[in-house]
Parts: C-alpha cells; sequence; structure tokens
C-alpha cells in the first residue's frame, strides 16, 4: 500500500508557489507588522497587512521559506470579533498607527501575550508570571510631541492614482513619511494621536506654507528651504511649542509666520523656535536654533518635578503614561532612606532625579553630553542636590567604578537601555556590582528577553514583569521587569 506523503516530510517549495492564494485563520501578532496563522495541513504563514487575531483572510504568497510562507493579505472573508472601525481616513496608509482597527481591550491582550512570549521563546525564562497591561488614560490624541515631515512629493491615495485631476498639487506634503518610503510624504490632515492644538498648527502651517510658495525639502536632491515640523505640548501649562525645521533662516518670513500664527490659533499659548540645518537627512534637529516668539522653551510636571524642555530635548511622549511609569519604578526599586542607586542611561534624568526623592544618593550615567547638561538643569532647578551625574558609554562604564565608590556600592539599579537592550559589557558590570535590586525599563520584549538570560545566569530571580501601554494603537509596548539577587 503506498504512503501517503505530507507537506512537512518534503520541501514547501514542491507544494506552494509565489502568487498562489491561501486561506487561513489569523492565530497569532508577529513582529514587524506581520501575523501568523497555520493552513488546515498546519504549513505556518505570516501574513502582511492590518489584521487582527481571528481573521479569517485570503492572502497572496509572495515568499516560500524552508519552514514558512510569506503572504500578503488579499481580502478578509470573516472578520475577527477584535476588529473595530478606525477613527482616522487614512488609516492603513499612514504607517503610525499599525492597531487602530483592533479593540482597546484586546490591542492590551496582544501586548501581554507579546512580553510572554517574548521571555519564554526568547529568554528560556520558566513561571514567568506577567502582569496585565497598565492601560493608558487616553487612547487618541495623547502624545505631546509630533513630528511632521515636508516633502517636494506627495505620496498619493490609492483612489487619487486613477484620477486625472488631483484637488491637491502632488509637489507639496506636510505630514508622515509613507511606509518604506524616505522622500514621499503622506499629507495629513489630521493626527489622531496628536493634540487638537498640534493638529492647528498644523493646518495654519500648511495654509502659510502655500500661501507664501515655500518650497519643501526634496529628500533625494537634497533642495529645499522647510523640512520639519516639529510640535511640542506642554499639560501644566496648555503650551505649545512650534518649532519649525528650515535649511536656513528667514529673518523677515520668520516674523511674518510668527504674526500668522499668532492671529490663526485662536488665543492659544505657545512659544515658536526655527531650527536651522542643512545636513543631508530628515531628522528634525537642527544646527542652530532661533526664538521667533518666546523664549523657545516649554516645561512639563511629572509628580512633584518640574522638568524644562527645548525643542531637541528628549522627553517621554505620553505625560500621564510617564508618571504611572515612573511610579511603577519606584514601587520595584523599594528605596531605603540610606541607598545609593544607579541610573543608567539616565538621558536628562527624569527617573534620576524620581529616585532622588527617595534614598540617599542617585548618580546617573549617559553619554549624551547635551541630554545631561538638561540633566543638571533639572536637578538644579527643581532644588535637588543629592544627584550625580556622569558621562560615559555605558559599554565602558566599569571606568567610572572608582570615581562612584565615594558614593557607596548600589543597592538599586534602574537601567533604561535604547531599543537595542544593553550593550553586553554595560550588562556584564551591572552584575558584577551585585546590587540586590535590578528594574530594567524596556521598550523591546525581545531584548528585554535575551538582557534577561545574562541576569538570571547572574545569580537573580525575575521577580515582577509590568507592562505599559504608552502608545496606544501601535504595537509598541513599555515593559519593567523586577529582578531580585537570589540569598
Amino acid at each position: 500500500m503506498k504512503r501517503t506523503v505530507s507537506v512537512k516530510e518534503t520541501s514547501l517549495r514542491d507544494h506552494y508557489r509565489k502568487g498562489d492564494k491561501v486561506e487561513l485563520t489569523i492565530s497569532d501578532i508577529a513582529e514587524k507588522d506581520q501575523c501568523f496563522g497555520r493552513l488546515e495541513n498546519g504549513t505556518g504563514v505570516f501574513v502582511r497587512g492590518m489584521l487582527a487575531v481571528n481573521d479569517s483572510v485570503r492572502a497572496v504568497i509572495r515568499k516560500v521559506r524552508a519552514a514558512y510562507l510569506e503572504a500578503l493579505l488579499e481580502e478578509v472573508l470573516f472578520p475577527s470579533p477584535d476588529r473595530v472601525e478606525p477613527e482616522c481616513p487614512v488609516f492603513g496608509v499612514c504607517g503610525g498607527c499599525k492597531w487602530m482597527h483592533v479593540r482597546y481591550d484586546a490591542q492590551l491582550r496582544y501586548k501581554k501575550k507579546k512580553v510572554q512570549d517574548a521571555l519564554v521563546h526568547l529568554g528560556g525564562v520558566q513561571d514567568v508570571h506577567v502582569k496585565p497591561v497598565h492601560h493608558a488614560p487616553a487612547i487618541t490624541h495623547y502624545r505631546n510631541k509630533v513630528e511632521f515631515s515636508c516633502s517636494s512629493k506627495r505620496y498619493l491615495l490609492p483612489d487619487e492614482l486613477t484620477q486625472t485631476v488631483l484637488d491637491k498639487s502632488k509637489n507639496f506634503a506636510i505630514g508622515f513619511h509613507a511606509p518604506g518610503n524616505f522622500e514621499k510624504v503622506l499629507d495629513i490632515e489630521t493626527c489622531y494621536l496628536a493634540k487638537g492644538c498640534m493638529n492647528r498648527a498644523l493646518t495654519a502651517t500648511r495654509q502659510f506654507a502655500l500661501d507664501h510658495s515655500m518650497s519643501p525639502y526634496a529628500a533625494r536632491d537634497h533642495e529645499g528651504y522647510l523640512r520639519n515640523l516639529a510640535l511640542r505640548y506642554s499639560e501644566e501649562d496648555d503650551m505649545l511649542m512650534v518649532n519649525l525645521v528650515t535649511s536656513w533662516h528667514d529673518a523677515s518670513l520668520m516674523e511674518t509666520y510668527r504674526e500668522h500664527m499668532l492671529a490663526s490659533m485662536g488665543g492659544q499659548p505657545m512659544t515658536i523656535v526655527n531650527n536651522v540645518t542643512t545636513r543631508k537627512n530628515t531628522v528634525a534637529v537642527g544646527e542652530e536654533e532661533y526664538a521667533v516668539h518666546g523664549d523657545g522653551v516649554i516645561q512639563e510636571r511629572l509628580g512633584e518635578l518640574v522638568f524644562r524642555i527645548s525643542a531637541n530635548s528628549f522627553f517621554q511622549t505620553n505625560t500621564r503614561q510617564t508618571e504611572a511609569l515612573y511610579s511603577g519604578i519606584l514601587e520595584m526599586a523599594g528605596l531605603q532612606p540610606d541607598d545609593t542607586v544607579y541610573d543608567l542611561y539616565c538621558g536628562t534624568g527624569t527617573i534620576t532625579l524620581y529616585l532622588a526623592g527617595q534614598c540617599r544618593h542617585a548618580v546617573g550615567i549617559e553619554v549624551v553630553e547635551s541630554s545631561l547638561d538638561d540633566a543638571a538643569d533639572n536637578a538644579r532647578s527643581n532644588g535637588i542636590g543629592n544627584v550625580s551625574f556622569y558621562k560615559a558609554d555605558l559599554k565602558n562604564f566599569h571606568s567610572l567604578l572608582e570615581t562612584l565608590e565615594a558614593y557607596g556600592f548600589p543597592r538599586v539599579i534602574v537601567t533604561d537601555p535604547p531599543r537595542a537592550g544593553m550593550h553586553p559589557k554595560a550588562l556584564t558590570t551591572m552584575v558584577r556590582l551585585q546590587p540586590e535590586t535590578i528594574v530594567y525599563v524596556s521598550c523591546n520584549p525581545a531584548n528585554l528577553a535575551r538582557d534577561s538570560k545574562d541576569i538570571l545566569a547572574a545569580g537573580y530571580s525575575l521577580t515582577e514583569v509590568q507592562p505599559f501601554d504608552m502608545f496606544p494603537h501601535t504595537s509598541h509596548i513599555e515593559t519593567l521587569a523586577c529582578f531580585r539577587r537570589k540569598a
């Protein structure tokens, strides 16, 4: 009797070709804006598209890998109960919000699973308990900073591709870069993550730019005047910062822009600055800065602390959730009055200053000098004297240990590394100090999982994992992980 050969026993390339269509039900969220499901024969498929768990879909195969397929969504056949109608009219074209089509409670469920799966499958952490995600108090209009890009090439919406006459010029756009396209920008009328006053400033600036024939920047040719509109907002003072980034400074034009904005913004308190850059990139950071209206700074309160924020300062973009996150750090740290605590990758010192009120001395370590200048200014303005800030590349921070001995070795270390995670040398130095408690602040579950392996191997237990949803409608998740040294 002839035995039936299954797909698993032969190469997938013997059964599937690029362009084939398959039907499946989505069972999980994957990385890189993909979802995952299996065909009836068990073959795994990664599907790119705006999907939700339990969507039944038809997809077109784009790549046949050795162990799985990659496909592009063609049609949702039966929508998931997790689906909702997205509020934004350009959802799916704009790359900012990936999950606006998913109910918020389901977003939180997906994000918790993302953290749990990373720790278990990538970190090898056993018996890990991830707490429910700390939800955001607002899921739209929550960002205190938004950067819009300008371009001489407007990204055309799908229905515009067949139009012979366009309602808007295709030679001017101010909005967000189309996903995967460095030179074309999607012209945005309203961003549903930005504050209302930010959207009004966007409308007013677009109208001024068009009325005054301001040439938008061409990323490929490196020509043009208008580069970015970067907006920041202080909830403490209801103050808007408008930062127009240009290729050169035109004092007369900026004065006219100032008058236009004051007349257009309905009495909104604001400061206006002009950052000027000649760099051949699309980053909204200037080499020179001119105050056009006001003193060019805003301030924001986190708990009892007030922080001064300039146009190019780093500050968390969700103010209310940041307060919850920092309270979580304090709770996990369990500081005592006589403690010394280190804050690694301290940035502008916001976490360091939060910690300082609960301990004898807090030490912040950071490589970016301008951030350390802001940290020192924030300490002075808040009257906090039991903090010290040091410049060091964290991979070499062992070179500071002799200097830091004067404060005593830390009982607690807080580390808030960039998305790439801790440098291996920094992690080695951290665990060699053998603090009783390590609080790891992570914006990338995969790298938290990777670093957890080394921390656990150094004699620690992972005692608490608390995710925070800093960015509703996106796939990003911030996580606090608490490690305690074993007795």
